[in-house]
């Protein structure tokens, strides 16, 4: 008998495509951050000594600025526009909370009519944000 003695090899882990890999795991973790991006006018925020915190989770953002200009979804909205939005917000999420963030310039005049829609409406969660001191 012929005794043949064979050479054992040691396994290999390519590490070629391990590149590939954390390339792509880079733009998948880009992307995801890039979806939960908040959508904000640039206000001066109106301030107060008193504040309740609301939760961020269930929200419905509309911000007014100074010049009357209001904006829901990073959409300019007005009147009908601004009812049926809020109206889908509620058909969509019965417990959303309606935040109005209004400009410390902002004309009572354009608060009050985003605040006559909500009353219009019969939609009493609604809370204005402020800057907290």
């Amino acid at each position: 008998m012929v005794n043949i003695k064979k050479k054992r090899r040691n396994p290999a882990i390519t590490t070629s495509s391990m590149s590939d890999i954390g390339f792509l795991l880079l733009i998948f973790i880009m992307l995801i951050s890039l979806m939960n991006q908040r959508y904000e006018e640039k206000i001066n925020y109106s301030e107060s000594t008193i504040l309740e915190r609301t939760q961020a989770d269930e929200n419905f953002e509309i911000w007014i600025q100074s010049n009357g200009k209001i904006t829901a979804n990073a959409e300019e909205l007005s009147g009908a526009k601004l009812e049926n939005a809020i109206i889908s917000a509620i058909a969509e999420n019965p417990g959303v909370r309606i935040h109005v963030i209004a400009d410390r310039e902002t004309p009572y005049k354009y608060v009050n009519e985003v605040v006559s829609v909500l009353q219009a409406l019969q939609h009493r969660v609604v809370s204005f944000v402020i800057k907290e001191k």
